[in-house]
């Protein structure tokens, strides 16, 4: 079996090397950093855990088949909860929307008591439509190797996936057929940011989101999200996987039509027979390859033509409720607050590239003993949509971040959240330290955005032109989150099987 080595230990990068491994394969993971997991990170501060990357987790499916397949059920090392409810959405006439958990009609029955029946019978059909896109794209699009349009074209069923999908149309275009409610709207605009896109030119497709989510459920891994990266090096360990913090590769080794191993900053060279970069395609392929390299040409190309996908600030609030004098509403998992103007949020991203003035604010409370040393506090993560760090043409995160951190702060505030009199800790995490800790070129969270019909085609394949290289990861198919961060890893597992 093969020699393999994957450069980095993000949950892509493991989840491939643990699936290798159990096929018989020699894999050693290389990681610049002291830790694994990449994005998907708790972090302490004090008397407080953050999940500091993904905050929630959909299709646990995903994983559980991972570690029964190699081994060992997830349920036996990690305690996996559902969320309920999943989301509350604030509106800024003070309109409360509740969705539960795991159940569209029950999502529907609190829509049609916030807002009215109509409503509650337009998000219905609405979620029948996504249902119906779900189950076309989710076999060829999202679960398969993505090798051309050309592979697409020879599907027997390709008139009625193209009218079901409907790739010309946009979200919004989808939406307003079956809904003119602002507030539902304003609802499905927020999960095209769940892929870094901007909801005002993302496709249609992206509405299976929505769908996903209210049927697979919402769901949080007990002591935090990021004890999802730690189980899987475990397995990985005890798989054979050998993994080595604190290495940072410089350059992937190749003949000019292959890969043969890499080099490390300390200037070690490791042959391999394969190579796995999980790490940013836009970084691998500028930065680890040499520019003379004709052989990945078209590929720096295609992702040159993509858009980056939008970054986030993020504030880490450690609450001290013993602070008060009485006892503060305890918020659910889940909150989102919008604002009156939501597409100025989008204005401010992706034209005026500058922080948002009056931002979409996502918090998420865990009502998690094992998050908090003392019964009394409460561990906030707060994560607002953000422009990438981009000094030469855009922002630069580098100038006074304290003060938007202080913006959002009053925000909070002003909703009537108490935030202030009770602030304990107060860490923030701009996109210029998300660049510098993952290598995320701008801090761009998902690396490419779904901004276009053609923005699947323009992600980073996960066979290379290289032979022998394999992209893993957010920023390659089938895109950002951890479900497909988990099918991709799959993806390159079963190229790799079927090379062999």
């Amino acid at each position: 079996m093969a020699k393999i080595i994957v450069i980095g230990a993000g949950m892509g990068g493991l989840a491939a090397a643990a699936r290798l491994a159990k096929s018989g394969h020699s894999v050693h993971i290389l990681e610049a950093s002291d830790r694994v997991g990449g994005k998907a990170r708790t972090e302490w501060i004090g008397d407080y855990a953050f999940d500091t990357g993904p905050s929630l987790l959909t299709l646990p499916a995903v994983y559980r088949d991972l570690f029964l397949k190699t081994g060992k059920r997830i349920e036996h090392i990690l305690k996996i909860d559902p969320v309920d409810p999943a989301f509350t959405y604030h509106f800024s006439d003070k309109t409360e929307i509740i969705f539960p958990n795991l159940s569209l009609k029950a999502i529907c029955d609190s829509i049609e008591k916030s807002i009215g029946k109509r409503a509650a019978n337009d998000w219905h059909n609405l979620m029948q439509r996504a249902e119906a896109m779900w189950d076309v794209s989710r076999g060829p699009f999202v679960e398969s190797e993505l090798t051309s349009i050309l592979a697409l074209l020879k599907s027997k069923d390709l008139f009625r996936n193209l009218a079901m999908i409907a790739p010309f149309s946009s979200m919004r275009t989808i939406t307003k057929k079956y809904t003119q409610d602002p507030y539902l709207s304003k609802i499905i605009d927020r999960y095209a940011t769940y892929t870094g896109s901007d909801p005002r030119s993302a496709p249609a497709v992206l509405l299976t989101i929505a769908f996903v989510e209210s049927a697979f459920g919402a769901w949080h891994i007990q002591g935090g999200i990021g004890q999802l990266a730690p189980a899987l090096a475990s397995r990985c360990t005890e798989l054979g996987v050998e993994i080595t913090l604190n290495t940072e590769v410089t350059e992937i080794l190749q003949d000019g039509t292959k890969a043969t191993g890499v080099k490390t900053s300390d200037g070690r060279e490791i042959s391999a027979a394969i190579v796995i970069a999980n790490a940013d395609a836009q970084y691998v392929y500028n930065k680890l390859l040499p520019a003379s390299l004709n052989k990945v040409s078209k590929e720096r190309k295609k992702l040159k033509r993509a858009t980056p996908s939008l970054a986030g600030f993020s504030l880490l609030l450690g609450l001290d409720n013993s602070k008060l004098s009485h006892t503060p509403k305890k918020l659910p998992h889940h909150s989102i607050y919008f604002p009156d103007d939501y597409d100025q949020e989008f204005r401010d991203i992706f034209e005026a590239k500058r922080p948002v003035v009056d931002p979409t604010i996502y918090i998420c409370s865990p009502n998690d003993p094992a998050m908090v040393k003392n019964g009394d506090k409460e561990a906030w993560f707060v994560l607002v949509n953000a422009p990438r760090h981009d000094p030469a043409n855009g922002w630069d995160w580098r100038k006074d971040p304290e003060s938007y951190a202080k913006k959002i702060i009053d925000c909070l505030d002003g909703l009537g959240l108490e935030v202030s009199p009770r602030l304990d800790v107060m860490e923030f995490r701009t996109p210029f330290d998300l660049e510098n800790s993952v290598k995320a070129p701008g801090g761009s969270i998902y690396g490419t955005s779904s901004n276009s019909a053609r923005s699947a085609f323009l992600r980073a394949s996960n066979r290379s032109p290289l032979k022998n290289l394999y992209c893993v990861g957010g920023s390659a198919h089938p895109g950002g989150g951890l479900p497909l961060v988990g099918i991709s890893a799959e993806i390159v597992a079963d190229a790799i099987g079927s090379a062999s």
